[in-house]
């Protein structure tokens, strides 16, 4: 592989702390699954254990945004604009924000969501999370890219990364829109102040997948430099 002098600056390079960061974040989003299946049980005991659990991933991924905005270079080493690489670190880190955002919000209200709209309500959370993975999937693929100057079959496969993550989000979008619309269809035999932080919280978990395709968007820029 080619030697990059920013590659080898040890303790300097963000790459890594950024790839930790994306992963902590997407374990952020991926704890939402069980999350939301306690509420289901009304098990609250097990959705506090896991919402504090949320609440420290997302703290540890704010340690680790703070670590790389401090040691990230300021010197012409950089082969990219160190502006776009702390604007990356920035959207993913509104992933494990949001995240937080909605463990914090169901547990508050011990949520349930209605029984007839919880098999759509998992799946539209699940596939969110498929995007937080991909978008993973492609920030591991930075290093690399970096390494072979942002050219050649690499950036092929980031690409490829970055289509699926497309898709992925484009499928969360079409989710949005069908469990709205059987939330209206229910809304009448439910109190109001109820159906408003569901359609909220639907709201917040297509945040979720927006945000992941953000970072494909973010890494789509890099390379068009």
């Amino acid at each position: 592989m080619p030697n990059n002098p920013f590659l080898t600056l040890f303790g300097r390079s963000p790459i890594g702390p950024m790839q930790q960061h994306i992963a902590k974040a997407h374990e952020c989003a991926a704890q939402l699954l069980p999350f939301i299946e306690a509420l289901q049980a009304e098990d609250w005991a097990e959705a506090e254990r896991l919402q504090q659990q949320i609440a420290q991933l997302e703290r540890d991924a704010d340690k680790l945004k703070k670590d790389v905005r401090v040691h990230l270079p300021k010197s012409l080493f950089l082969p990219v604009p160190r502006s776009d690489l702390l604007e990356l670190l920035s959207v993913q880190d509104k992933v494990a924000n949001r995240a937080k955002d909605i463990a914090g919000l169901m547990l508050g209200r011990r949520m349930v969501i209605p029984e007839p709209l919880f098999p759509a309500f998992k799946a539209f959370v699940s596939r969110s999370i498929d995007a937080a993975a991909q978008a993973l999937k492609a920030m591991n693929e930075l290093d690399e890219l970096l390494e072979t100057g942002f050219a050649g079959r690499e950036v092929t496969l980031v690409e490829r990364l970055i289509e699926e993550l497309d898709r992925i989000e484009h499928d969360t979008d079409n989710m949005q829109i069908s469990l709205r619309s059987e939330l209206y269809l229910l809304e009448k035999g439910l109190p109001a102040v109820d159906v408003m932080f569901m359609y909220q919280i639907i709201e917040w978990i297509g945040d979720v997948a927006d945000r992941a395709q953000r970072v494909g968007n973010r890494l789509e820029l890099l390379m068009a430099r």
